[in-house]
Formats: structure tokens, sequence, C-alpha cells
């Protein structure tokens, strides 16, 4: 019998990377669109990929992870500066995005969003969940390197980088960065990041932020020795000082939630990936797609 993987999908994570690569330098009018007008250039890599995962890594369970709206998530509500700065959606991809949570819902593919959490939390509640409560192997599919405080031995990042993807695990990550995992997040709060609008610690970049974590391997630990700093970090002993409440908010924004409550009681083999043949055929006939589905050409 094969053992049972997980497969979590950054789904906004995809079919926006999917949107932006088909539509780079291309009018909305270019765009491909079913015989009905509705947009499908996002949709097709959505599915394509997907469908290759289940079928590349023996995919038994799988869920697609949602965020909520940008402005009720619990990090937005305690802190209104957090994503202030992302533009506005373009159409079709909202479009996209409405059109591909009906299909997968159709089709039978389980969907998540949970109010006030992001798609992150839902992720880091969920693969947590997988490795205590079995010994099998969690696949987590997004480019996000927020993620990679997720990792351990049995869950791994699948990351896509130019025209590869690499199975991103713990032991990679340790080697990389000379730390564990679960410290990533003090990285991130020194670091903070531009895209999320997370501030960090003004002034200390990437060439200091990992060094320092490496030798007092927390923002904690650091702040407490901050008057015996190593000398070899004086020059950013005063960025820290004053940077300290900026660092700890970060640090707090960067934490993805692994513990949501309401999935305490949550039943893994609701994830159970149980989707026919018939059912992907006649959704990718409805959207004039011809797209590849356990060896069999689908559309």
């Amino acid at each position: 019998m094969l053992k049972e993987k997980l497969l979590l999908v950054d789904g906004f994570n995809l079919l926006s990377r999917g949107y932006f690569a088909t539509a780079y330098n291309k009018s909305e009018e270019d765009l491909t669109k079913t015989s009905d007008g509705i947009y499908t250039n996002a949709l097709r890599v959505f599915f394509q990929k997907l469908f290759n995962l289940i079928d590349q890594h023996d995919i038994s369970h799988l869920a697609i992870a949602w965020d909520v709206k940008r402005e009720e998530t619990s990090r937005r509500v305690k802190y209104d500066f957090y994503k202030a700065s992302r533009n506005a959606l373009p159409e079709p991809l909202i479009q996209q995005y409405e059109t591909l949570t009906r299909v997968l819902e159709a089709i039978g593919i389980t969907q998540l969003v949970v109010p006030p959490y992001e798609a992150d939390d839902v992720i880091g509640t969920l693969s947590t969940k997988w490795s205590n409560d079995t010994d099998n192997h969690c696949l987590i599919y997004s480019n996000d390197k927020d993620l990679l405080q997720l990792l351990d031995k049995q869950t791994t990042q699948i990351i896509a980088q130019k025209r590869q993807e690499t199975l991103y695990t713990i032991d990679h990550f340790q080697t990389e960065y000379g730390i564990d995992s679960s410290q990533w997040i003090d990285v991130k709060a020194l670091l903070g990041d531009a895209s999320d609008n997370i501030p960090g610690c003004p002034g200390v970049g990437a060439k200091s932020a990992l060094p320092l974590i490496q030798q007092y391997l927390n923002v904690e630990q650091l702040f407490e020795q901050l008057d015996g700093l190593d000398p070899k970090f004086n020059r950013y002993k005063k960025k820290l000082t004053e940077g300290k409440e900026s660092v700890f908010i970060s640090k707090e924004l960067a934490t993805i939630e692994r513990d949501i409550s309401l999935f305490d009681t949550f039943d893994l083999n609701e994830l159970k990936l149980e989707v026919e043949h018939h059912m992907v055929e006649e959704a990718m006939k409805g959207l004039e797609l011809r797209i590849k589905y356990k060896g069999k050409q689908m559309g």
C-alpha cells in the first residue's frame, strides 16, 4: 500500500502567478477566453499544474487554501498598514478566481477559507496537524518563502524557480541558512517584507539579519544581550535599539498560525482526494481547456 501524502496549495499564489505569467505585455482583450467570454489564461495554468502535482507526487490528500479578504484578516484588523500598499487586482484575475472556486467545488476538490485567517495560517495548521497525527509526508506548493518556517522532517515546500521546481526540505533549509526553520520568523522580524508592508528593523538587511539570528537564536535573546552585543555587530546596535518595537510587531506579523482551533477535531480524511475522471472531463469541456489528468487528455 502506498503511503498517504498530503498536498497543500496556496491557491492565490498559484492562480496569480499563472495569470501574470500569461498576461505579460498583453491587454485584457488579448487574454484567452471561452466562446462565452470567460477568461481562462490563469485557469489553464492552475489546473495543469495542480493535476501534474497530483500525478507526479502520488497525492492521496489535497486542500486548496484561500485567503479571506485582505481587510478582514486578523493581522490587518490589528495593524492597518499590513499589506496596505498592494494594488487592486485586475478584473480578469478576480473573474478567474470566482470561476475556479466554483469548478473546484464541482469536481470535489477541498477548498478552505477560515476567517479571519490567511491561507498561510490554514496551511500552517494543517501541515502541523498532519505531522503530529501521521507518519506521512506533506507537500506545500507555494513560492512564498514565509512558509519555510513550516518545514520539518515530514513537510517539504515545492518552490518554482525559473523553469524548474525544487523540493525544498528541512535539510536544504538548514544547510542553506544554518538555523532551524522555526528561527526563520526571527530573521523575517529583522528583515521585514516590503511586499507585505512588514517593517522589520530599518537599517538591518540580509547581510546582518541571518548572522544575528545564527548567533543569538531569536530576537528576544538578541535584545536581552544588546548591551553586550558582539563587537562585530556594533554598527547595528543603535539601529536595533531604535527599531525594537518594529521588530516585535514584525515578528508577530510574520508568524504563521499553526493551531487554528477550528481544526482541533478536524478529520484529516476529509481531505482524501476522490476526483472522478468524468467530472474533470466535464469541467474542462465547459472551460474549453485541454488538460492532462492521470495520463488522459481532458476537455
